[in-house]
């Protein structure tokens, strides 16, 4: 009974939350060398296009838990632009979510002496969200006629600030209601809006030296409820010429409760040439522990198509 229970519990707080954000769930994969992920703020820093490919499986175990894959790409043009696209698949039990974002970031240098940048970023997202309803037959066998999807239309809008080895990146998602023809307004809530902050430096002895340090936050806020989570992040890269592996921890909880993190996740990944690789297990830290066997999170990518820029703002 109380395996049951918990379930449930689990269960109805992964659809209050899939149902009011409509996005894909942010955990550790914007650790992974992939902030595009995160903010569209990043679109166009580097000099490559860059393609990052991640799975996410949750509370393995689980039967119906919440599966993510994602393709992000983003480029620069010109010399201060960027744009990228991000496509998605995200299924939690009887619900279903695809949708695209499309950026555009633009990067002004503020001191360029101090490796001082401003940049600005705008995201158009599409989002189709359905319930499954062949599993929902009635006393009779028959099968809905009305399969509660919707389609959302949203923008998300972000700033970022970087000072020599320091950023702090400010986003709003989903700044739109949301559309509830399809939905019960009584129950659903139309306010999608979310923020979040993520910010860190990237600590180095000196210019030649092969480890870096770099501690990180990122800071997420709903409107609707007043949720809010934190994650608290340490990474470590060993850097071998233009190559480097890294190792680190995550650390996430809700921030009523500092003590009682969601999960722990230690992350582990490298760069050679011009492939990335990153993987992390999260490790659930509440009664659900004993049910699951955690979350995995993978990123494979590839940097393709050099083009150095003559502005040191998409470095």
């Amino acid at each position: 009974m109380k395996k049951t229970q918990i379930l449930l519990l689990f269960s109805l707080f992964t659809l209050i939350v899939k149902g009011q954000e409509l996005t894909i769930p942010q955990l550790s994969q914007y650790i992974a060398d992939n902030p595009f992920l995160m903010s569209p703020t990043y679109a166009g820093v580097g000099d490559h296009i860059k393609v990052r490919l991640n799975g996410l499986t949750q509370w393995v175990g689980i039967e119906d838990a919440p599966d993510t894959q994602t393709v992000a790409a983003d480029a620069r043009i010109g010399n201060r632009s960027g744009i990228g696209m991000l496509m998605y698949n995200d299924s939690n039990g009887n619900t279903r979510q695809r949708g695209a974002r499309v950026s555009f970031a633009h990067h002004l240098t503020l001191d360029r002496y101090d490796d001082e940048f401003l940049s600005f970023g705008l995201s158009y997202n599409f989002n189709q969200f359905r319930i499954d309803v062949e599993n929902f037959r009635d006393s009779n066998g028959q099968i809905p006629t009305d399969d509660k999807s919707t389609v959302n239309h949203n923008f998300d809008l972000g700033v970022l600030y970087r000072l020599d080895k320091f950023y702090l990146s400010l986003n709003a998602s989903n700044i739109l209601p949301k559309n509830l023809e399809q939905f019960n307004p009584t129950f659903e809530p139309n306010t999608l809006r979310n923020y979040y902050l993520y910010s860190g430096y990237s600590f180095m002895k000196n210019k030649n030296s092969k480890l870096e340090f770099e501690p990180s936050v990122f800071f997420q806020w709903f409107e609707n409820d007043g949720r809010s989570v934190t994650d608290l992040n340490a990474k470590f890269r060993f850097h071998n010429f233009e190559d480097y592996y890294y190792v680190g921890l995550t650390y996430r909880f809700l921030n009523d409760q500092l003590g009682a993190p969601l999960y722990v996740a230690p992350i582990a990944g490298l760069k050679k040439n011009n492939f990335y690789f990153g993987y992390s297990y999260q490790v659930i830290t509440n009664e659900i522990l004993g049910y699951s066997q955690g979350t995995h999170v993978l990123t494979v990518g590839m940097d393709l198509f050099q083009g150095i820029s003559n502005c040191r703002c998409t470095y």
